[in-house]
Formats: structure tokens, C-alpha cells, sequence
């Protein structure tokens, strides 16, 4: 009897491949963005819905009220504002569907093929997925990293020059429960615990990936302070609160940047700084005390709504204004930290994303409803 089954076993290893490949495994044909012209450098993304495409029809179907609702065409992601103004200096990979259920994708890389989950309608580099924490890294269904080096050994001359950015852990350790925990206690073991996991799961992500392609440069971003969140801006009104988690996440983030300090082919993104820098913060009682941004003649407050005047979109993600500030600063990083001679993303390119210049067009009914997403 066991002389039947190997080859039963097999016979039916190879049917799930093949139905991954047919179905689950391949772009959708033309559909989308190529990337064409001299080759530029290549640049891939892991991490969770902070970097994953808002116009994934295969995640958020038309009619969503998620990722910017009625505003939703015009709403981008900082990758899909990267790829749209420096597409032919980044080369994000081709747009379309890729991948398709995790046990499945799992078998078909048994049976030796190229796999990825969840299905998804993204750029080919982008893997990062809405809802994934660090685990997600280098495990799981998922397994980010060692599926992106798969991909990555196919053209190994190109990753060379190549950038990989890594940006997660808000699911991990951003969390309303995590947050309030170091609110009362910075070295909160539980937090500190998932901390120390999400920073090996970041190491052995860079060590895997400079295993194989030891030239590519890699992106490491910090953590965002969800007390900045709106969702979240009546909570911890105290400055000792606020203090213990800012105390509690630089743990993360001082990892980070130690990780990156002596290393030219890595750099660290202070996310924490940046949105300080931009929106400011709370005042010295702990109470909201946030700045408007100016841009192109539009009030951009910390507040929710899919509206480009609000920074957060009302599913709690970050709004086109947020996002286009932050490709242009990863830009400005690129070139800093790596000496990539990326042409600098100027502000009348930005502005030219808003869906009708400085004035808007009037709020569809229901605008502003707190949607509950994972992040």
C-alpha cells in the first residue's frame, strides 16, 4: 500500500501547483503599470498595511468604503505615489494580481515553484500585507522575507542596486492594549517582549537578505506612536504617560538605528520624528495641540476623514497628503543615506495629486465615519 502512496502524494502536490500557478500565482495579465525604458533599481517592500497599495481591488473591491472611500481613486499609498512620480528611477516591479491562499502557496512551493499570499493586486516587488505583524517577517503563512529572496535570485545583477524597505510592528506592539501598558510601565515585559521578537524577526530579515544579495541596500523604519493616532488622541492625557510609551518604543527604534549606524548599506527611518516634524504633537498637559500643514492651499489637520484635507483617512490609514510627504522624504533618505542620485520630489508634483487642486470637492454623505480596519 505505502508503494502507492508517495506518488499519490505527489500526483496531488503537483494539482495544487498547478492551480496556484493558473490561478493564484501569476500577474493579471496587462493590467496595470510597466515599467519600461533604461532599468532602474529595483524596490521591494515587506511589512503590513502602512505600505500595502490602496487601490488593490482584490483587498478593498470598488464601493469600499475602505482606503479613502468616495475619494478612494485618488487616494494613494507612499508606494503608489513613489511609483507614479519616480517610477522610472525605482522600478516597484509590474502591477497586477499576485499570489493566492497561504496553505496553497505552501504546497506549491514544496513542488518547487515561486509563491506568494495573499492574493493581491499590488506592484510585484511590494509584499507587504494588510494586518501582518512581525512574525509575518520570515514565518507564517505569509513569510515575506525568504519569498522576496526567490523572487530577488531571479535577476540577482539588478538587486546590486537594489533597495528592500522594511516597515512593521504597529500590529505587533501599536496596539491600544501594548500602548497602555507602557503608558504605566516602559519595560513592560509583555511589550518588551514582542518588541525584542520584532527586532530579531528585522535582523535575521537583513541577514537573509544580504545572505543573498549582499549589495542591496535595505531601509529599516521606525515605529509610529499610535498616541498620535486620532482614533487614540483622548487617551493618555498625561505627559508621564506619554513619556513611558515614547520611552517604551525607542527600544525598537534604537535598535533600528544601531542596526543601520555602521553599515552604509542599511538606513533608519525615524517615522516618530517625521510626523513630529510635520504635525507637531501634544502640549505639556498631554492634551491634543497638533499643527495644519499648508499644502496647495488646503488646511491638512490631524484628523479623520478621506477627504485630502484630513492626514488620516477615516479607516485610520494615512491620507494622500501624509503619504506623498512621506515618498518624499524616503527620497531625500535614498539620497543621503545612499547616495542614489533619485531626481528630489518637488512640491508642485505633489500638489498635482490632489483630486481637484486646492479645492475640494464637496464631502460625500457618511464622510468622516470612524471605519474599523486592521492596520
Amino acid at each position: 500500500m505505502a508503494t502507492f502512496r508517495k506518488p499519490l502524494l505527489l500526483a496531488g502536490i503537483a494539482a495544487i501547483a498547478f492551480w496556484w500557478w493558473t490561478h493564484g500565482g501569476r500577474t493579471a495579465g496587462s493590467a496595470g503599470t510597466d515599467i519600461t525604458g533604461v532599468s532602474p533599481p529595483p524596490f521591494a517592500v515587506v511589512g503590513d498595511s502602512d505600505s500595502h497599495s490602496y487601490q488593490d481591488r482584490v483587498s478593498f473591491p470598488a464601493g469600499s468604503p475602505l482606503r479613502g472611500g468616495a475619494y478612494r481613486d485618488s487616494t494613494l499609498q507612499w508606494t503608489e505615489v513613489l511609483a507614479r512620480l519616480r517610477g522610472r528611477e525605482l522600478d516597484p516591479g509590474q502591477w497586477g494580481v499576485y499570489g493566492g491562499n497561504g496553505l496553497l502557496a505552501r504546497a506549491y512551493e514544496l513542488a518547487g515553484g515561486q509563491a506568494r499570499a495573499p492574493r493581491k493586486q499590488d506592484y510585484r516587488y511590494n509584499f507587504a500585507v494588510s494586518g501582518a505583524g512581525c512574525e509575518s517577517l520570515m514565518g507564517g503563512r505569509i513569510r515575506q522575507v525568504p519569498r522576496l529572496v526567490r523572487l530577488m535570485d531571479q535577476a540577482p545583477h539588478r538587486w546590486r542596486e537594489g533597495v528592500v524597505l522594511i516597515r512593521i510592528g504597529v500590529n505587533s506592539f501599536g496596539t491600544a492594549d501594548s500602548l497602555d501598558r507602557l503608558a504605566r510601565d516602559p519595560a513592560d515585559g509583555a511589550v518588551q517582549g514582542v518588541i525584542a521578537g520584532c527586532i530579531r524577526a528585522a535582523k535575521a530579515s537583513v541577514e537573509t537578505i544580504h545572505r543573498h544579495h549582499p549589495e542591496t541596500r535595505i531601509v529599516l523604519v521606525g515605529i509610529f506612536d499610535n498616541s498620535h493616532w486620532t482614533k487614540y488622541q483622548d487617551r493618555w492625557q498625561s505627559p508621564r504617560q506619554l513619556a513611558n510609551i515614547r520611552q517604551g518604543l525607542d527600544a525598537f527604534d534604537h535598535a533600528l538605528a544601531q542596526m543601520a549606524q555602521p553599515d552604509p548599506r542599511l538606513a533608519f527611518f525615524d517615522d516618530r520624528a517625521w510626523f513630529a516634524g510635520h504635525w507637531g504633537g501634544r502640549d505639556a498637559a498631554g492634551r491634543p495641540a497638533y499643527r495644519s500643514i499648508e499644502f496647495g492651499g488646503l488646511r491638512v489637520e490631524n484628523s479623520a476623514g478621506d477627504s485630502p484635507d484630513h492626514a488620516t483617512l477615516a479607516d485610520g490609514h494615512a491620507g494622500l497628503v501624509w503619504n506623498a510627504l512621506w515618498a518624499q522624504s524616503l527620497v531625500d533618505l535614498l539620497n543621503a543615506g545612499f547616495g542614489m542620485g533619485v531626481t528630489p520630489i518637488g512640491q508642485d508634483e505633489l500638489l498635482a495629486l490632489l483630486p481637484v487642486g486646492p479645492s475640494l470637492p464637496p464631502p460625500p454623505a457618511g464622510q468622516g465615519q470612524d471605519v474599523e480596519a486592521s492596520r
